[in-house]
């Protein structure tokens, strides 16, 4: 084994051997090296050129409103179809006809349902207007009671005023005879005294005795008057409160009567709002028989088929694409990109089958390429683990192709910073984000 270490032999210049002189002596060597030379300033150069950043997305053509794009036609209630009045791609108009379903539940067999449910609410309407007419009967009657009660109790107030001057005029009466049997037994007294003196014959002391047996008696006759009238002012007393217990009675029997009327008349009002809002709902369900198309458009797709097939409600029967719409394009960027989106934001766009050549970098050498704005962010995560951003076409830019369709992919391209080519190659080397920056046209409220 040869030990190169201890070699002190030394290499001289290169020039010194044949084949080294042979090569620096051929004239397309020079050539190649000046080639070289220019080629490295070129690329040199060119590292300090301006290269616009970018992020690039990948989606599909839709619509720009919701109401705008293809969708399913559902039946609202259950039924057998019966009857199919278009076939797919056929062009509709708003309310035409495109399917007709018959009834499959029992409840709603009868054909004269509609008609016998409105009789009922008739003959409800009426019932109501009876009770209202028992309740103003009851009202009148117990107006009349309280009327008569009015009336007897003035009565009754009067014999009571009666019975007092009654009461008055027969206690005077009584004190009168009081008085004359007073005077009669005065009388009697000193008839009996001068007769024994001799002074008054007998026949006189019997007179006075007559006199004093009658004032005696009259004082008895008198009481009995007196008391009488006592009674018959607490008779009269008692008539007051019988009379405003019978009146109270009948009053509260009249006025219990007109609250079960007032009562029915309201369960019949509820039962009359109940038969009205079902022939309401099934003269709305008549209607639903008969789908229709809800705008005007393509069929594109039926997804129920054949006759005499049963369907239940929210089934989806067919699809349907509107005429009129604005066309729009959703692409989907990384998270590390989505922060870089603005709304109003200039994008280009480039759909799948028409030409195009794209520079990325340089947008204004790209060809076949069309501008769009941003105008919807989706700020929640999409399942493709990507964000979700809708452009609509610029109006400042040339208008998109008439002949896209929904649904066609669609490449974009949002333009940010300009920076030099050397910057962009080192980014993209340690794989850091564009520069992140704040467009000139965002306003006030997104500043605060």
């Amino acid at each position: 084994m040869l030990n190169l270490s201890s070699t002190d032999q030394k290499i001289g210049p290169l020039e010194k051997y044949s084949t080294v002189k042979n090569l620096a002596n051929r004239p397309h060597y020079k050539i190649l090296n000046r080639i070289i030379a220019i080629v490295s300033l070129f690329v040199l150069i060119a590292l300090f050129l301006p290269w616009t950043q970018n992020i690039s997305g990948h989606g599909s053509v839709t619509t720009l409103k919701p109401n705008q794009r293809p969708q399913t036609i559902q039946t609202v209630i259950s039924g057998r179809i019966e009857k199919w009045y278009v076939k797919e791609g056929d062009f509709v108009q708003k309310g035409d006809t495109i399917l007709f379903i018959s009834e499959i539940k029992e409840e709603y067999f009868d054909p004269n349902l509609v008609d016998n449910t409105k009789n009922q609410a008739v003959a409800k309407k009426k019932s109501v207007e009876s009770y209202g007419s028992k309740v103003n009967a009851l009202g009148n009657q117990i107006n009349a009671i309280e009327n008569e009660k009015t009336l007897k109790l003035q009565q009754a107030q009067n014999k009571i005023k009666q019975s007092i001057l009654k009461i008055k005029t027969d206690s005077i009466d009584l004190e009168a005879v009081k008085t004359q049997l007073k005077i009669a037994k005065t009388q009697f007294n000193r008839a009996t005294q001068l007769n024994k003196e001799g002074l008054k014959p007998l026949t006189d002391v019997e007179e006075k005795r007559l006199k004093l047996q009658d004032a005696e008696a009259k004082i008895i006759s008198q009481e009995n008057k007196y008391l009488t009238s006592k009674n018959e002012y607490i008779n009269t007393r008692v008539e007051i409160n019988r009379i405003t217990a019978e009146y109270n009675e009948k009053s509260s029997k009249a006025e219990s009567d007109q609250f079960t009327a007032l009562s029915n008349q309201y369960d019949t009002e509820a039962q009359v709002n109940k038969l009205e809002n079902q022939l309401v709902n099934y003269s709305i369900r008549n209607g639903m028989y008969y789908i229709k198309a809800p705008q005007t458009g393509y069929v594109n797709r039926a997804l129920q088929a054949g006759i005499g097939e049963n369907i239940k409600e929210g089934t989806p029967i067919v699809s349907i694409m509107p005429a009129d719409y604005e066309i729009a394009v959703e692409t989907f960027v990384d998270p590390v990109d989505f922060p870089l989106i603005h709304r109003g934001e200039k994008i280009r766009v480039w759909f799948d089958g028409w030409p195009t050549i794209v520079f990325s970098g340089w947008p204004n050498m790209s060809y076949g390429t069309f501008g769009g704005q941003v105008v919807a962010i989706e700020n929640f995560i999409s399942d493709n683990g990507k964000f979700r951003i809708l452009i609509a076409p610029d109006k400042e830019d040339i208008p998109w192709p008439k002949q896209l369709s929904i649904g066609s992919g669609a490449q974009t391209i949002a333009l940010l910073n300009n920076v030099p080519i050397w910057f962009e190659l080192w980014r993209t080397l340690n794989g850091f984000p564009p520069n992140y920056y704040t467009p000139k046209s965002k306003d006030t409220k997104d500043k605060k």
